[in-house]
C-alpha cells in the first residue's frame, strides 16, 4: 500500500516527492508537519502557522486538516494544475483551477511526514437514509457543501426537472445543487447541466453547478470538468434533530 515516504524531509526532497507523484495522480499523498496555507480566490483567506494534514487524492483534489475537527479548515475540490517549487528555502505547494479562478498555497514550514500511498476504489459505497433525508439535512447544514452557501429553495420545479436544492454562494452567486446518495454517473452531470442551462435561460448569468455525492465514476468527473461543473464527495450527513416531547398528562 505504501508506494513512497519521507521522514522530516528537506525542501528539495519533498518538492520532488510531490512533482513526481501529483504528475501520475494514481496514488493518495499525504504531508503531516508545520506549514501555512494562504487562499485566493471567490475571496482571500490565510491559515495561521500550525500543524496540518495535508491530502491530495486521485482526482486532484486537495484537503488540508487541522488536528481537531472532521471538515478541512481549506480545501480545492478539483485542481487544474499542482505543483511544488523551493521558494526562500521552503516547499511550496501550489493547487490552482481555472475556473472560477483559485489557488491554495501551501508552505511547509516543517514537515514531518511525506505518504504516497495506493489506494483503489474498489466497491461502490452508499450513504444510508433516503435522498429526501440528504436533501433534509444539506438543507440545515449548507456549510457541508460549502462555507458561506444560503438555501433558497428545496425540489425547485423548473422546465427540465427538480433543483435538489437552490442556493447562493457568498459571492452573490446562484447554484444549482444536485444531490446523489451512491457513486454519480454520468446520467447525474447530465442532469445537473439541464439544470443549470435552464436556470441561466431564465435571466440568471452567473449560476454555478455542484453534484454532491459520495463518489463520482472517472467518466462523470471527466464531463463534470469540461461542463464547468463541480464535484463535492459527501460522506455521512448529521442526524435530524429529534422532534421536542410533548408534555404529559401530569406535566
Amino acid at each position: 500500500m505504501i508506494r513512497a515516504q519521507l521522514l522530516t524531509p528537506d525542501p528539495p526532497s519533498l518538492t520532488t516527492f510531490l512533482n513526481t507523484h501529483t504528475r501520475t495522480r494514481d496514488c493518495l499523498i499525504q504531508i503531516a508537519g508545520l506549514a501555512e496555507v494562504t487562499y485566493h480566490g471567490r475571496a482571500a483567506s490565510t491559515a495561521e502557522v500550525g500543524a496540518y494534514l495535508v491530502l491530495i487524492k486521485r482526482d486532484g483534489s486537495l484537503q488540508i486538516h487541522a488536528p481537531t475537527g472532521i471538515k478541512p479548515m481549506n480545501w480545492q475540490p478539483r485542481t487544474d494544475e499542482l505543483t511544488a517549487r523551493v521558494e526562500h528555502g521552503r516547499c511550496v505547494l501550489h493547487a490552482s483551477r481555472r475556473s472560477p479562478e483559485e489557488l491554495v498555497r501551501v508552505t511547509f514550514l516543517h514537515p514531518h511526514l511525506a505518504l504516497a500511498l495506493n489506494l483503489y476504489e474498489e466497491a461502490s459505497f452508499t450513504l444510508s437514509g433516503s435522498e429526501k433525508q440528504m436533501q433534509d439535512a444539506l438543507a440545515r447544514h449548507p456549510e457541508l457543501i460549502e462555507p458561506g452557501l444560503t438555501v433558497l429553495d428545496r425540489e425547485l420545479l423548473i422546465d427540465s426537472g427538480g433543483i435538489d436544492l437552490y442556493a447562493r454562494d457568498m459571492n452573490g452567486k446562484y447554484v444549482v445543487v444536485e444531490l446523489k446518495r451512491g457513486r454519480a454517473t454520468q446520467d447525474a452531470v447530465s442532469q445537473l447541466g439541464r439544470y443549470v442551462a435552464t436556470v441561466q435561460k431564465s435571466g440568471v448569468a452567473a449560476v454555478r453547478g455542484i453534484l454532491a455525492a459520495p463518489s463520482i465514476t472517472a467518466p462523470a468527473l471527466k464531463e463534470l470538468r469540461v461542463r464547468g461543473l463541480e464535484f463535492r464527495e459527501m460522506g455521512a450527513w448529521p442526524d435530524a434533530p429529534a422532534p421536542a416531547a410533548l408534555p404529559s398528562l401530569f406535566d
